[in-house]
């Protein structure tokens, strides 16, 4: 399926996209209209969610790697002059991060129990 073999790129590529504007100089970071722990939250949240699609069946994995690596690639902001790490925003990216992941799982779940059902309902009907 084409999305299968899209989602692992895709989740890498995201992740790569928040690793530049993390530690980029403060002039190339995004400007949004919401708050900027929002736009961190929201950024962790998709990459979370992400990875969770990209590797179903090693979400925890995911949920503990995204933590670790939103305080390492909050601590990453001591190469650059113009930012300053904070343990706070880790914090608000691992939690963002956790609840994408979460989020993911559970639609792999739903995914899973769907296509079971279906398979069950096709054998049902070949059998009529």
């Amino acid at each position: 399926m084409t999305a299968d073999k899209l989602s692992k790129p895709v989740a890498w590529l995201l992740l790569a996209a928040i690793i530049f504007v993390t530690v980029s100089p403060i002039g190339l970071r995004p400007h949004t209209i919401t708050s900027v722990n929002i736009d961190r939250a929201l950024a962790y949240l998709v990459v979370g969610l992400a990875f969770a699609l990209a590797y179903p069946r090693h979400w925890i994995m995911v949920a503990v790697l995204l933590i670790a690596g939103a305080l390492f690639i909050e601590y990453l902001q001591y190469l650059s002059p113009t930012r300053h790490a904070r343990l706070q925003d880790a914090g608000v990216k691992a939690v963002g991060g956790t609840i994408g992941v979460f989020a993911g799982s559970i639609f792999n779940r739903v995914r899973a129990a769907r296509a079971k059902h279906l398979d069950a309902c096709q054998r049902t009907h070949a059998l009529d």
